[in-house]
């Protein structure tokens, strides 16, 4: 019996006063992100007495962490979705019944992917666990439009990326401000200037290298072919942005990071909520598995995506940038608003400007350096209207925020 209790403290992260100061720890050192904090509004607390009666140890233990991993979520709902949509596929269904319900089938996997991450954190120390955060942070929209990448489907790429960036911006950032307005008209809503501000440098910095290949190709003179010229200024501002985005993690994770730690203002609900509940090889497995399976249904998304436009009379166009960002990050959006009404206007801040950040700074470079590599034509001319869009965007909540501080209106 010693080897198997041995083998549990192992992969539950030792015993539990180490696990619960490792967690402490973790948190203190600013872990847990914005991104993390709105997604464990959807979460609920699973009962431990349904699984402790079982006889055998490595039986409970697996029916626990699959309490905690498929039935912790209020999303779990739509975990059918997933094995519908494979059963679709597999009998040949309509290619616009795969393509929905490989959409809402993203949904919990994203808020669950979120949840895994947070876990590992734990058990890895501030630096790893940061860094996995900020990497998977928008992982859903980092498969999509690398599967999109891979059939060579750039508009689709292009048109789901920024779709991510603006419905951050606009939809989750403008709900957030409406809602947290009008639920709190006898408050002061404040937050911190300082992360704003590094978001939208950041923000700004994107933008200028989108607009740079742009106006390369409007500038050229009649006649003149510049598209390797575009790829190459493309590729080059892409490795810019990955080297900016690689000094705002060390920024946020190393020289600054007490800029970004949200604050909280319940410390008996924090220390609850900051204790692992499941353990490093368990979470580690289940975070490879559901990367897995998001990688099929973003498959399947991009495979059937002009069937859908088809099906349903709506452009390609539409679907990319208004449907796939809002769906397959829903839960992230909910609470941000939901954090919003409750007056912690600075989570979400955090979560709508960091997704736009990391989409614009390491989502998008990123496609662009792998299609380098796959020998794909991916470059940031994102065309007139769409990089107009961003601009305009992007300078309205810059300017919004900076005026909202100088008027202490939040």
């Amino acid at each position: 019996m010693e080897p198997a209790g041995e083998f549990y403290r192992m992969e539950n992260g030792g015993d539990q006063s180490k696990k619960a100061a490792m967690g402490k720890e973790s948190w203190n050192n600013g872990i847990r992100t914005a991104q993390n904090m709105s997604n464990s509004l959807l979460r609920k607390k699973s009962d431990p007495l349904l699984v402790s009666k079982l006889r055998f140890q490595m039986l409970r233990q697996f029916l626990a962490n699959l309490q905690e991993v498929i039935l912790g979520t209020k999303l779990a709902v739509l975990f059918p979705a997933i094995p519908l949509a494979i059963a679709a596929d597999f009998y040949n269904f309509g290619r616009h019944w795969i393509f929905a319900l490989s959409l809402l089938g993203l949904t919990p996997l994203a808020e669950r992917v979120s949840f895994l991450t947070e876990q590992i954190a734990y058990y890895t120390g501030p630096t790893v666990g940061g860094l996995l955060n900020a990497t998977c942070g928008n992982a859903t929209e980092l498969i999509i439009a690398l599967f999109a990448l891979y059939r060579s489907k750039i508009h689709v790429l292009k048109y789901s990326l920024l779709g991510s960036i603006l419905s951050n911006l606009l939809l989750v950032l403008g709900s957030s401000l409406l809602c947290g307005g009008l639920a709190n008209l006898k408050k002061e809503q404040r937050y911190d200037r300082k992360q704003a501000d590094v978001n939208s440098s950041l923000l700004l910095l994107g933008l200028l290298c989108h607009m740079l290949p742009l106006m390369s190709r409007y500038a050229a003179a009649p006649g003149v072919l510049i598209a390797d010229s575009t790829l190459q200024l493309s590729r080059a501002s892409s490795i810019l942005m990955l080297v900016a985005y690689i000094g705002y993690i060390i920024f946020q994770l190393k020289t600054h990071r007490q800029i970004f730690d949200s604050r909280q203002e319940d410390e008996e609900e924090e220390e609850e909520e900051e204790k692992a509940v499941i353990g490093f090889w368990s979470a580690f497995s289940w975070l490879v598995g559901m990367t897995l399976i998001i990688a099929l249904l973003s498959e399947y998304v991009v495979g059937t995506i002009e069937a859908a436009s088809e099906s349903w009379g709506i452009s390609v166009t539409f679907i990319s940038i208004i449907l796939i960002p809002i769906v397959g990050n829903a839960a992230e959006h909910a609470g941000a608003i939901i954090f919003a009404y409750k007056n912690k206007l600075d989570i979400s801040l955090g979560v709508a400007l960091g997704s736009a950040t990391q989409i614009s700074m390491f989502a998008v470079p990123l496609c662009v350096v792998v299609g380098w590599i796959m020998r794909v034509r991916m470059d940031l001319d994102f065309s007139l209207l769409e990089t107009a869009s961003l601009a305009l965007t992007i300078l309205v909540v810059a300017f919004t925020l900076q005026v909202l501080f100088l008027y202490n209106i939040t």
